[in-house]
């Protein structure tokens, strides 16, 4: 199934392992149990990929019905003979998962039982060298999950310096950011930077690495794929929307694959489970909103060692999970990136760009 990524000696973001290895569920167990898929349930899993989770949650409930979503028309593509086999129980939509309270009202799937989101780029994805992902193959600088949009060429050879510095910076976490946004500002000026070994290269010749740590690109080229597919807003949408559909008892599952994308998920868990606190006569009950959501571990579940040993990419993977409650669905936070405390890129001004 999907394979998601982090870091990694030959992908944008992701985990070292041979490209050959099988389509792997992460967590899959932990998953439904924390889903509990149930007899005639209605479920979305809003990144379908190679179809895994899908296919065990419908094996694992009788009669439930499910709503697969991905931005990826690929998958679209290679999911037919699941939805044939599944006679009717599996639709499976291209959009993206930011939008499946749309997607569930439009196939009148709603209020659901269950939601579960696995974030970040596929292995179908990494494997194919056109699609821009991994300098472990040569290919074009795309990085686009959607085949549309803003490539990874456009940002690189178009934005600011001092934007490039600051993706790098906050999306990647990149210490020498600022060095390898001028080395593109640079470089571009000569001829344009159109494929991922290129950037590679680039990125390798000024950021340096210990023998066995990860490729010096590693995390410029997990910076861009966020800032190209928008992976954090799309994570933050989903998430309001994942409020606004789900019946009561109907449970939530997230399974992340990078700290930025779980510091969001904690921080919109916690808040949405959070209680009023208690008052004095120094300090009286200050009013909030009712909780929404119950959580349903106190922490993340990892992967086991039996796992990770068997798919290395695990070993980066934490699920967190919470149950709906009664309570109205609460107005979206403003920015709730930026309540986990991950600063949003800005363009700065810069000589060079």
């Amino acid at each position: 199934m999907k394979r998601r990524l982090e870091r990694d000696g030959g992908v944008a973001g992701g985990e070292a392992g041979d490209a050959a290895a099988p389509h792997v569920p992460v967590l899959l167990a932990e998953v439904l149990t924390a889903l509990g898929p149930r007899p005639g349930g209605r479920y979305l899993d809003g990144t379908f990929g190679a179809g895994g989770y899908a296919r065990a949650i419908l094996d694992s409930a009788p009669g439930a019905t499910l709503l697969a979503l991905d931005r990826d028309p690929t998958a679209i593509t290679g999911g037919a003979g699941l939805v044939a086999a599944m006679d009717g129980r599996l639709t499976l939509a291209q959009a993206r998962f930011g939008e499946l309270a749309q997607e569930a009202a439009r196939f009148q799937m709603t209020p659901l039982d269950g939601v579960v989101l696995d974030i970040g780029v596929s292995s179908m994805q990494i494997d194919q060298a056109e699609r821009g992902f991994s300098f472990r193959f040569d290919g074009p600088l795309d990085m686009r999950m959607g085949c549309e949009g803003r490539s990874a060429a456009d940002f690189v050879n178009e934005a600011e310096e001092g934007l490039l510095a600051n993706i790098f910076y906050h999306y990647g976490e990149e210490r020498r950011s600022r060095a390898v946004a001028r080395a593109i500002v640079e470089a571009r000026r000569k001829a344009p930077l159109t494929t991922t070994k290129q950037l590679a290269e680039l990125v390798a010749g000024i950021v340096w690495a210990e023998p066995g740590a990860a490729h010096p690109a590693t995390r410029v080229f997990q910076a861009l794929r966020i800032a190209v597919n928008d992976e954090l807003g799309e994570l933050v949408a989903a998430l309001h929307a994942a409020e606004a559909v789900l019946a009561p008892g109907g449970r939530l599952v997230v399974v992340t694959f990078h700290s930025l994308e779980d510091r969001i998920v904690k921080q919109f868990l916690t808040e949405r489970s959070g209680r009023a606190p208690a008052g004095s006569r120094h300090a009286p009950v200050v009013a909030v909103a009712e909780p929404t959501f119950s959580l349903v571990n106190r922490g993340p579940i990892a992967a086991g060692e039996a796992e990770t040993r068997l798919n290395p990419r695990a070993r980066s993977a934490k699920l967190r999970a919470a149950e709906r409650n009664a309570a109205p669905a609460r107005e979206p936070e403003p920015d709730l990136v930026a309540l986990a405390g991950i600063p949003a890129p800005q363009p700065r001004r810069s000589p060079r760009a």
